[in-house]
């Protein structure tokens, strides 16, 4: 039940293991084509492998990681790493922020000062970051059963023991689904959920009644078959995964990195950059490598995956009955709000922001404010 204070320390050796085994890849061949539609190309690797062994500063990140509150806890025998940036302000709103892979905390750190101290009148959070189990400083569970479930169980908990009795969920990715559950299971103490963006299958039992912008969602949805394996194998084979993404960062690196790219909202995978600079895209994929994650990230998708169909990550079809306010980012899936009104009862506020994808805290924090803010004050305006 003890909440402790908790501060990164990455060993130097394990620093200049990194830059060695960097230094030390055994590249492929190149790619017999002219763009990413055979995965990383060789060139933007060696580059940004070139960055990370002369250049990225880790102790740059640790030293950010320092002025913000870190702890740890153990719930249902696993140690849950998480940051808490409490507000001054006497009515902010208690929030978890829940990320998914290949994200982490780190997506969030931009957007943590924004939301608990706001320059002006906006409304403010007490905000709560955990790590998911298995990824970042959180414990790697030793036994099955830690799916969504089981996670949002377990963060419902982690917000009772900061004394939060009413609070707010938000997350994209598996925090999506974590979020949902949560307003699932614990009703009575969520006060409501925003999501990016909320996870419903589409209506198609008509499709003659389908609009212009539900058809689009449709064939971008069919598009995404393109680059899912990644989700097949983490869901049957993590561990053998693991074997070669916990050997070679670079290895783990392109796995990570493509996924960043392909997912943000760029014209193309190779302008990932104009949206996240190399040292924050080298933040999140070297947390993975220094926690030694890659195989217990992955085994969320074997808990969990195996009861996703389409556009559902929850596993359950049930209502939910919590106020939900929806960001629907540049990304896949794109639901409509007729379509989410067939699950979500009580949709506050509705929105398809004009820039951000998968990844929208982290590519433009501001927008993920701005948009987290309207669907929190939405839910204030009625009850």
């Amino acid at each position: 039940m003890q909440i402790q204070p908790f501060t990164v320390e990455i060993d130097q050796s394990d620093l200049d293991d990194l830059r060695h085994r960097v230094r030390a890849t055994r590249w492929p061949d190149p790619e017999p084509v002219e763009d990413w539609s055979q995965g990383v190309p060789r060139a933007a690797m060696r580059e940004l492998a070139a960055y990370w062994a002369d250049h990225y500063d880790w102790r740059r990140l640790e030293a950010r990681l320092k002025t913000v509150p870190q702890l740890r806890t153990r719930i249902d025998g696993v140690d849950i790493h998480f940051l808490h940036v409490e507000s001054s302000h006497p009515d902010a709103i208690p929030l978890v922020l829940t990320h998914g892979w290949p994200g982490s905390f780190v997506e969030f750190l931009d957007v943590l000062e924004p939301l608990a101290e706001p320059v002006d009148d906006s409304m403010a959070f007490h905000v709560v970051v955990p790590s998911l189990p298995g990824y970042g400083f959180s414990g790697r569970p030793t036994e099955t059963g830690w799916g969504i479930e089981r996670i949002a169980r377990a963060w419902a908990e982690l917000m009772r023991r900061l004394g939060y009795d009413r609070y707010g969920a938000s997350g994209g990715d598996w925090g999506t689904s974590i979020s949902t559950m949560l307003g699932l299971r614990d009703p009575e103490h969520v006060l409501g959920l925003h999501l990016t963006p909320p996870l419903v299958a589409p209506e198609v039992t008509d499709p003659s009644a389908l609009t212009p912008y539900e058809r689009e969602s449709l064939e971008l949805l069919a598009g995404t078959v393109d680059g899912s394996a990644y989700a097949r194998l983490h869901a049957t084979r993590p561990q053998t995964l693991g074997y070669g993404l916990s050997d070679s960062p670079v290895g783990l690196a392109a796995w990570i990195f493509e996924k960043l790219a392909a997912w943000a909202d760029v014209p193309s995978p190779d302008r990932i950059f104009e949206v996240l600079d190399r040292d924050r895209v080298l933040d999140n994929i070297t947390l993975y490598w220094l926690t030694g994650t890659a195989a217990s990230s992955a085994r969320l998708y074997w808990e969990s995956h195996a009861t996703v169909d389409g556009w559902f990550r929850d596993g359950t079809t049930d209502r939910i009955d919590v106020p939900v306010g929806a960001a629907v980012f540049r990304d896949n899936p794109r639901p409509s709000r007729r379509w989410a009104e067939q699950r979500f009862s009580d949709i506050r506020y509705w929105s398809t922001p004009e820039r951000g994808g998968h990844f929208a805290a982290f590519e433009q924090p501001e927008i993920f404010v701005r948009e987290l803010r309207a669907s929190f004050a939405a839910m204030r305006e009625r009850p």
